[in-house]
């Protein structure tokens, strides 16, 4: 791979985070980059923490778990590229994620098959605000512990999803902390039953009432997996602290991925201040689908000329409809191209010096959506 600011950038991290709006060709450009790194001779891993399979789709995979799954560099020789490394692909299961956590650090077996088989734990591990992103962040830093590959590509979601993924570890470590869980679990005691006789007037009637609606079986369900949780609290505490760390680490860099337009253009720029409120910046903008500027509009007696000689119909109001078709599209590229001087101008987030690089790719005739396709991207990365 050429010495360039991207490639400088893969050489010298080993997690890439690729964010954006949603619609703007991130899980692409992620994809391009984890096959372009590979054919460079590094050993890397593409993780998707976006519910879809479009990563899974541009790579040529029809489906995969967490576990990771190499792919055959046939598939992409044949589309005319080499792999030197090695290229896998992984997507998020949220629930084995947190499971593997769960096994790790309680305290016996038993232990962890209580929470497991627990029918509040069944509705956190799946449906709770938040778990996904954590365990995305959990899967990153086991990947990373294990050393087992020289670069991860991580797809995140849409950039407000992915903001709220980023915002993982805090807010898991706040809620850990929370008052109401400390309630619940010193209300339940050593013998397994729900107490009230010593705790707070004020709480004890909100637990009382709170009983009464959902009957006390269901709040001493919830205690109980409270309290067994609650040996896990530090494990889970300290890794959040990990991965907060980690997220912010030099190991990390943060690229961005936008079209020309005004809006797209206004969600990198709102992602890249965002990083840096939170202690870490983006590293880098890829601009993508770039449309070129139109050339100079032929006379209409040229162009039906053109037309004739092609076997194309070459009556005066098809060239007329090509003519007007040309005129939008030079507007639309001029308003595009205005657009991102205007975010990449002094004092914008995404202006030069604010962040390293920008990188544009250019817009193809048909959607990147086969390898084919993603190693045409590929060469204008390489």
């Amino acid at each position: 791979m050429p010495s360039t600011p991207l490639a400088s950038l893969l050489s010298e991290r080993r997690v890439l985070v690729v964010a954006g709006a949603g619609g703007v060709g991130k899980t692409t450009v992620a994809a391009a980059i984890g096959l372009s790194a590979a054919a460079s001779g590094l050993d890397v891993l593409c993780l998707t923490v976006d519910p879809a399979k479009r990563l899974l789709d541009r790579l040529g995979v029809d489906e995969s778990g967490a576990a990771e799954q190499v792919l055959d560099p046939a598939k992409f020789e044949a589309a005319g590229i080499a792999i030197q490394g090695r290229l896998s692909v992984s997507m998020l299961d949220t629930k084995r994620t947190f499971d593997e956590l769960v096994r790790r650090h309680a305290s016996s077996q038993e232990a962890a098959s209580r929470i497991l088989s627990n029918e509040f734990y069944q509705y956190v591990s799946t449906q709770l605000a938040g778990t996904q992103a954590y365990m995305a962040m959990e899967r990153v830093l086991s990947v990373l512990e294990e050393k087992k590959y020289d670069l991860v590509v991580l797809d995140t979601p849409p950039t407000s999803d992915a903001l709220d993924f980023l915002d993982a570890p805090e807010r898991l470590i706040e809620t850990l902390d929370s008052a109401a869980l400390r309630w619940l679990r010193d209300a339940f005691e050593r013998s397994g039953r729900l107490s009230l006789t010593w705790m707070a007037r004020g709480v004890a009637l909100v637990l009382r009432g709170i009983a009464r609606l959902t009957g006390r079986q269901f709040l001493e369900r919830l205690a109980e997996f409270v309290r067994e949780l609650n040996e896990l609290f530090g494990g889970f505490r300290e890794r959040a602290e990990r991965v907060a760390r980690a997220f912010r680490g030099p190991e990390f860099a943060y690229l961005l991925v936008a079209t020309r337009t005004s809006e797209s253009l206004a969600e990198a720029g709102f992602f890249a201040e965002r990083l840096a409120r939170t202690g870490m910046r983006a590293d880098g903008l890829i601009v993508n689908r770039v449309r070129e500027s139109s050339a100079r509009a032929p006379g209409i007696d040229s162009l039906r000329d053109w037309l004739s000689a092609r076997g194309l119909p070459a009556s005066l109001d098809f060239a007329e409809r090509i003519l007007r078709a040309h005129a939008e599209e030079s507007v639309a590229v001029g308003l595009e191209e205005r657009s991102l001087q205007s975010a990449r101008a002094a004092g914008n987030p995404l202006a030069e010096g604010q962040i390293p690089f920008a990188l544009e790719l250019p817009a193809f005739p048909a959607s990147v959506h086969d390898v084919a396709a993603l190693v045409r991207l590929c060469r204008h990365l390489m």
